[in-house]
């Protein structure tokens, strides 16, 4: 389980218990993936909408960034700057009842049956179940809880007494670096990769379904269809 900052939120993760080794492990990209959106988008939008940045400006700049992320051209630092400025300096209670917001007024309306009866297979076939996604993690631990996954690497907002700096922490979690991540996490892991299965809507992700025993393209874009097609992967959709 995800250890709590003392407001709710979750923090990094700890590693999962199991006596046993042999657990195959279920991997997750989290956006246009488990849920059928962008909650690094979303969220833009959802601070424009309330108020919290100037909206056009704001809505302008997050079009921008997230068309560079689609062409593979995202500067991650630097869209993380963004992503995080409105949010610097506020208390743990008033980001706490934001993340609980968003989550009601653009995350819900994301839901895919698909996903959750895809996560369910993997957890009643006793699988471990990890989401890894470029998205901060104070967006994305809701959205987490919400589908029931504890464990989640993710690009790590910086805290201090509390409150967000408008920093990363670590390794951004975002093509080549959520195998650095995930390299790091398998050494506190009582398993390994054997097996193991991720599933990505993004050629971005390439770095990673390359590393794993079971890539599977899910609702891909134009660049990941025609790879998963050349290399022989699954590739399934969850929308309905």
């Amino acid at each position: 389980m995800s250890a709590a900052n003392g407001t709710g939120m979750l923090r990094p993760q700890t590693l999962l218990a199991h006596e046993e080794v042999s657990v195959t492990l279920a991997i997750f990209d989290l956006d246009n993936t488990l849920i059928a959106g962008d909650s690094d988008h979303s969220f833009g939008e959802y601070l424009a909408d309330i108020g919290w940045v100037d909206a056009e400006q704001s809505r302008a700049t997050n079009n921008r960034f997230y068309e560079e992320y689609k062409a593979g051209t995202l500067n991650i630092l630097e869209y993380s700057a963004f992503a995080l400025k409105a949010l610097v300096g506020k208390s743990p209670e008033v980001l706490a009842q934001l993340q609980q917001d968003f989550l009601a007024n653009k995350i819900a309306s994301m839901e895919l049956p698909k996903a959750r009866a895809l996560v369910e297979k993997h957890r009643n076939q006793g699988d471990d179940l990890l989401i890894i996604t470029a998205t901060n993690r104070f967006v994305t631990t809701p959205i987490a809880k919400w589908l029931g996954i504890d464990d989640m690497l993710a690009t790590e907002p910086e805290w201090v007494d509390n409150k967000i700096t408008g920093k990363v922490v670590g390794t951004p979690c975002f093509q080549g670096g959520k195998v650095t991540r995930l390299n790091t996490w398998l050494t506190t892991y009582p398993g390994n990769l054997d097996g193991a299965f991720f599933y990505s809507d993004s050629f971005n992700d390439l770095p990673l379904l390359s590393k794993v025993d079971n890539p599977v393209a899910v609702d891909p874009d134009d660049t990941l269809r025609a790879h998963a097609e050349q290399a022989g992967w699954p590739i399934i959709s969850l929308r309905d």
